[in-house]
């Protein structure tokens, strides 16, 4: 008999339906760590208190206060990814390493969404971020294969895991399924406005150009992603890639991408920033926008910001493992792939 998931987690009676997922969790864990070792990485771990947690203007975190024995008061933060302190640990000489830790999200819970959770990153110096690409790829496959799945699963959507990944620019896909001519339009607020409109769109009249590129990407573009095979959406315009480098021929886009199954967003990868004048004024403008939008910004990470000048170029991902354990297990919510959920 199922119970109803009103009852606690670690009810006896649950731990039946739970078993499947949890003892597949551990098998691809398992197995993605066995990954990484074959291709020589070191595993590293990161500080989860940092005086930054990020400075995207979207992402929220949980504050704290660090208290010297005197009883003065630091302000904390329960940092968002461990990104920062991988790339310091770049500029201080490592060259292929991963995590594979907790990170922590506030105002974020659904079936996709937990306020804490399992990231996956990892970091390969002077490699394109083509390479990662590829490192996305095989992860899948190491995952389908640990779990026994022969495709990847969503509420009715599939995918093959071993099969290539399809790759799409972000404006081939604003083409094919909105219609939209995003090239013609960057940094133009009326032009994408009126062009989403045309899709079927929403747009507020107090929508900026990023909140109608999102708006456009989450109802128009994701939910076609990652059917039959998984997609690499490409390219971004490098007013949403805060993180990544320009594109050298193309300077309108950046080399950021984003790995899709099924409809779900696992992975957000760059090739990196290492220019920190540059990195210091779009951490402005991501904070600008947070203080309007949300009353709120977060310190600026110095230490990471002089740590660029040593930081080689290089190229990383970030997946979101919980929900990589979710489409191996055909799980429905997060929560059933997570040993402990948050109360």
């Amino acid at each position: 008999m199922r119970i109803s998931h009103e009852s606690p987690w670690w009810s006896p009676d649950r731990r039946q339906d739970r078993q499947p997922f949890l003892q597949a969790r551990t098998r691809i864990t398992r197995a993605t760590r066995g990954w990484f070792d074959a291709q020589a990485f070191t595993e590293v771990e990161t500080a989860a208190l940092q005086v930054s947690p990020g400075n995207e203007a979207h992402l929220h975190a949980f504050a704290t206060q660090a208290l010297s024995l005197d009883g003065q008061a630091r302000p904390m933060y329960l940092h968002t990814s461990p990104e920062f302190a991988c790339k310091k640990l770049l500029a201080s000489g490592e060259s292929q390493i991963f995590t594979l830790g907790k990170v922590w999200r506030n105002r974020e819970r659904g079936p996709l969404h937990h306020p804490e959770f399992t990231m996956l990153e990892w970091y390969r110096a002077d490699q394109p971020y083509q390479t990662i690409m590829a490192d996305c790829a095989a992860l899948l496959a190491t995952a389908a294969e640990a779990a026994g799945a022969e495709r990847l699963r969503y509420r009715g959507r599939e995918a093959d895991p071993f099969a290539e990944p399809e790759r799409l620019t972000v404006a081939e896909a604003f083409e094919r399924y909105a219609g939209v001519d995003l090239l013609a339009v960057l940094d133009d607020r009326a032009g994408l406005a009126g062009q989403a409109r045309g899709a079927g769109v929403r747009v507020a009249d107090d929508d900026g150009w990023a909140d109608v590129f999102s708006r456009v990407i989450v109802e128009k573009v994701e939910p076609n992603l990652g059917h039959g095979r998984a997609t690499i959406l490409y390219e971004y315009p490098s007013s949403e890639a805060a993180l990544a480098r320009p594109k050298a021929a193309d300077g309108r886009v950046a080399e950021r991408f984003e790995l899709y199954a099924c409809g779900v967003e696992l992975a957000n990868c760059f090739g990196e920033l290492t220019d920190a004048v540059e990195q210091r004024r779009r951490f402005e403008i991501e904070m600008d926008e947070k203080e309007q939008v949300y009353g709120e910004r977060y310190p600026v990470d110095e230490d990471f910001l002089a740590a660029l000048a040593h930081m080689p170029p290089a190229s990383g991902g970030a997946l979101g493992f919980d929900r990589l354990v979710m489409l191996a297990t055909d799980a429905s919510r997060v929560d059933q792939v997570l040993w402990t959920p948050v109360a």
